[in-house]
């Protein structure tokens, strides 16, 4: 049985402390999946003829990219019918696959490019997602463009696999700006979107990690798709 207490019934200041108790949960969880996946692909970048096999391995790589998206989707359908246990567990999986993959672009981009844009998208994300927990405006309008440009991105990134030289040269660079502008707008739309549902009253149950762990794998993708473009853009290749 549900004994919360009504949102009706508590105080702003109630209200607004458990919202901030739930965000520092969401960031908590993205942080350990970011660190999760760095520590992995750090890892596995110091042993480079591994990472070139990985590369040259197409069915396995190709084979990751689909597992990875795999999960995402079966997580954010599935989330609301399976334990907070299994949900954390698939989000940990997902991370720790994304640091596989991730290890690649250590023969592409210098250490130290990929530690000063990784730098710079931390601050940028801080901002964006600072605004967008505090800002009393509807960023409605800024997600329904910003996933209108993450459809465009997908559908030109799914082409530009059978013709790689859609992604070189300017249209290269304005793909990366394009991207940059979306998952920055998505980055402070869906902290918003996160904070706003939240239950209030369900702190501590299971109900409450998972609503936890959903709004961590967003605020994740968010995260690094905002370094992947920025990384094309600032990134000092070999």
């Amino acid at each position: 049985m549900n004994t919360a207490i009504p949102q009706q019934h508590r105080t702003a200041e109630s209200v607004s402390a458990e919202n901030v108790r739930f965000m520092t949960g969401v960031y908590k969880w993205m942080t350990f999946g970011l660190a999760l996946t760095g520590y992995i692909a750090y890892s596995l970048s110091q042993n480079e003829q591994l990472v070139m096999q990985l590369v040259t391995n197409q069915l396995l790589f190709y084979g990751m990219i689909f597992a990875q998206l795999g999960l995402v989707v079966y997580l954010s359908a599935r989330i609301s019918k399976m334990s907070a246990t299994q949900a954390t567990i698939i989000y940990l999986a997902y991370a720790a696959l994304t640091g596989v993959t991730f290890s690649t672009i250590f023969l592409v981009y210098t250490k130290d490019s990929i530690q000063s844009v990784f730098f710079l998208t931390s601050f940028a994300f801080a901002g964006l997602s600072t605004f967008g927990f505090l800002t009393k405006r509807d960023l409605g309008p800024i997600g329904t463009f910003c996933h209108m440009g993450l459809y465009g991105i997908i559908g030109f990134s799914i082409l530009s696999i059978f013709f790689p030289s859609m992604l070189g040269g300017q249209m290269g660079t304005i793909f990366s700006l394009v991207g940059v502008v979306v998952f920055a707008g998505l980055t402070a739309y869906d902290t918003q979107k996160i904070k706003n549902s939240n239950i209030i009253g369900n702190e501590g149950t299971a109900e409450n990690h998972k609503e936890t762990i959903s709004g961590a794998l967003t605020l994740y993708l968010d995260f690094i798709n905002l370094f992947l473009m920025l990384l094309r853009l600032m990134g000092n290749r070999k």
